[in-house]
């Protein structure tokens, strides 16, 4: 898309690399001991009882947390399916990879990208994908980077509902119903299949060195599930949003016109929604939260039956989080902290049970395994690895954590605009930047006051200092032009 390159080059974006790609190093095994089974979650929020999330039913991923690092801090470079998975699977920003939405390959921009699968492959492991791993399309799906086709990564409207009055409609873009409840057995939704090619590729490759993705679907819209998911929660008791508010002074392109929820039948185009409607909506995410921890549990059983637990790496991730009516919204795509802020654990056999508070980031997750696994990764990589953190919880983390999403600007005669968000220790600071680079507008919130992000202080005398400090770090960290004489040198 010419356009969309251009604007990218006008932003300062990185220029296609050429240089990704590393030896093939054949079919012998690498020296690494491990295995790794990969699971992915799509839309998952950090709400799960290993991050205190005292409502929810997650005892299978708690208890991967259990025998690992939660890493209570990590964020998506792009709440969006598709351009966060490309930056994870590739260990690098969007920036680079150019991929900003549900229709561009990373191999546009980095034809010759090795992917985290891809180097396991090289290395002689036997990799596989099943569910959705790669955004689930034909353009955004990644075929060399898996030993054999992947099954069921993508899914159809038939996938998402069991009950006629919702599959049987207008056509397969059509919404209908944002939940279903359904007294049905888990593997009529696509999760429990997923879960039971899972259980069966694990049979299938107990003897090699694998490479195993399983990504699930859920809690993605419609919040669906089998019935007893949604027994095990009182509707009445579920915790209501924290900030239902829109940030003060925020600028309005910070939270998109555009709602996921309410583009389902079920829910009003706009204004408030009943707050009976609310509870349903909310009783659905936990509902189909805990259908995935059961389907996530049954492949982790079978890890355990097969007698391979001890020579596995767990890495259990979600792509990014979403609105559940903080902010007066409904959805992901935004830079706001429950859009970014996503859960990963990684376990790591022998390896001690902690929690860390380090600033983490999606791209890390490809380094560390290939540091784990004795790998020799692409030097371009832009993430760090945190395989030391499964040692010691306490070592410090990153400065920031960046993520980013683009925008129009209706005011300025739909101006491309590309937002650049922060999150430091206490700090979100976002950037709005014009195609010649200038800065359009900023937002920063300070958690340390305003933990749910509720009023954007980046407007304010008194704050500066503080927005020039940070503005340096993000240029030098993410290579953007400087608007500003302070060094970045201080601390924040």
């Amino acid at each position: 898309m010419t356009n969309r390159r251009e604007f990218l080059l006008g932003l300062g974006a990185t220029l296609p690399m050429t240089s990704l790609a590393i030896p093939q190093a054949g079919a012998e095994r690498a020296s690494a001991q491990w295995n790794v089974l990969f699971l992915g979650v799509d839309d998952l929020r950090p709400q799960l009882g290993c991050f205190g999330d005292g409502f929810a039913h997650t005892p299978n991923i708690d208890a991967i947390g259990k025998r690992g690092t939660v890493f209570r801090r990590t964020y998506c470079q792009q709440a969006f399916c598709g351009p966060s998975r490309a930056a994870l699977l590739t260990g690098l920003r969007p920036d680079t990879t150019h991929v900003y939405d549900l229709n561009t390959s990373f191999r546009k921009a980095v034809p010759d990208a090795v992917t985290l699968p891809q180097l396991f492959k090289q290395n002689g492991y036997f990799t596989q994908n099943v569910g959705k791993i790669f955004h689930g399309n034909e353009i955004m799906n990644d075929r060399i980077s898996w030993s054999v086709p992947e099954q069921l990564n993508m899914v159809t409207k038939h996938d998402q509902y069991v009950l006629a009055k919702n599959k049987d409609l207008k056509d397969e873009w059509h919404k209908t119903s944002s939940t279903e409840i359904a007294e049905v057995p888990d593997d009529a939704y696509i999760d429990g299949r997923i879960a039971d090619a899972g259980i069966k590729a694990l049979r299938q490759i107990k003897d090699k060195p694998f490479f195993l993705a399983v990504g699930f679907n859920k809690p993605h819209l419609p919040f669906a599930a089998p019935k007893r998911y949604w027994n095990l929660f009182d509707r009445s008791k579920v915790p209501m949003p924290a900030n239902p508010h829109r940030p003060k002074d925020c600028p309005p392109y910070a939270l998109p016109a555009y709602s996921e929820l309410r583009s389902y039948d079920d829910v009003v185009d706009s204004g408030p929604i009943a707050e009976e409607k609310i509870r349903e909506i909310l009783h659905g995410y936990y509902a189909a939260g805990a259908y995935t921890d059961a389907n996530i549990g049954r492949v982790m059983n079978e890890l355990e039956r097969l007698g391979l637990a001890s020579k596995t790496i767990i890495v259990l991730w979600a792509d990014h989080g979403w609105h559940l009516g903080e902010q007066d919204y409904w959805g992901k795509i935004t830079n706001f902290e429950v859009s970014t802020h996503v859960p990963l654990l990684i376990s790591v056999p022998g390896k001690p049970r902690q929690h860390t508070d380090a600033l983490v980031e999606l791209i890390d997750i490809y380094p560390t395994l290939a540091e784990l696994c004795g790998l020799q990764a692409p030097a371009a990589l832009q993430g760090t690895s945190v395989a030391a953190h499964l040692n010691d919880a306490s070592l410090p983390g990153k400065k920031a954590a960046y993520s980013q999403y683009p925008r129009k600007e209706a005011s300025t005669g739909g101006e491309r605009l590309m937002g650049y968000t922060m999150r430091t220790n206490r700090y979100r600071y976002t950037e709005w930047r014009r195609m010649n680079h200038s800065i359009h507008d900023v937002e920063l919130y300070d958690h340390q006051a305003d933990p749910h992000e509720s009023r954007n202080v980046g407007r304010l005398e008194e704050n500066k200092k503080t927005i020039a400090i940070l503005s340096a770090r993000m240029h030098h960290d993410l290579s953007l032009p400087v608007y500003s004489n302070v060094t970045g040198k201080e601390s924040l």
